[in-house]
């Protein structure tokens, strides 16, 4: 690339950083890892800048890279055949009082990454359901389907007292 490429994309990453951050940890639950996926995604930016800067939405270009790099870590197994200690990692116990905001974090957690990661685009990035359709590269159709799907399973594990719409 050319210097000046270099220049617009380390200025964008600058600005942008800390949203594909906070994106990255709603997806992987775990700041580390966010930080790890979010490294692959600006990689990956870096190999297509010319392509997302010359796009109709590059924050929508951006995300979309971030969202397919977590599902497919999550397809190759990679996430779990990595160990980096000797020690199992400590797990907290599911909490049996279904209080609020952690035990939506959990179970939201639970969910399949395509699901999360439907979730994420539609209720914390606002996209509706064609611009989530385009950052995932899939129909709209599986986008309701995974939708409706993910919503089901939270609400059977949140319970009917929770109100999961």
């Amino acid at each position: 690339m050319k210097p000046e490429h270099d220049d617009e994309f380390a200025d964008y990453m600058s600005a942008r950083r800390s949203s594909l951050l906070r994106l990255a940890v709603l997806l992987c639950q775990d700041a580390h890892h966010a930080d790890d996926l979010l490294q692959a995604a600006m990689t990956r930016t870096y190999v297509y800048w010319q392509k997302a800067e010359k796009a109709d939405d590059t924050d929508a270009y951006v995300r979309a890279i971030l969202i397919r790099e977590f599902i497919r870590e999550r397809q190759s197994g990679w996430a779990r055949r990595v160990s980096l200690t000797d020690q199992p990692v400590e797990r907290p116990a599911a909490a049996a009082d279904h209080e609020g905001a952690l035990d939506l974090r959990t179970a939201v957690a639970a969910l399949p990454p395509r699901q999360r990661a439907v979730l994420v685009l539609r209720y914390y990035c606002d996209l509706n359901i064609d611009q989530s359709a385009r950052a995932l590269g899939c129909t709209p159709g599986t986008i309701k389907s995974q939708t409706a799907k993910a919503l089901d399973t939270l609400r059977r594990v949140m319970g009917p007292d929770y109100g999961v719409t």
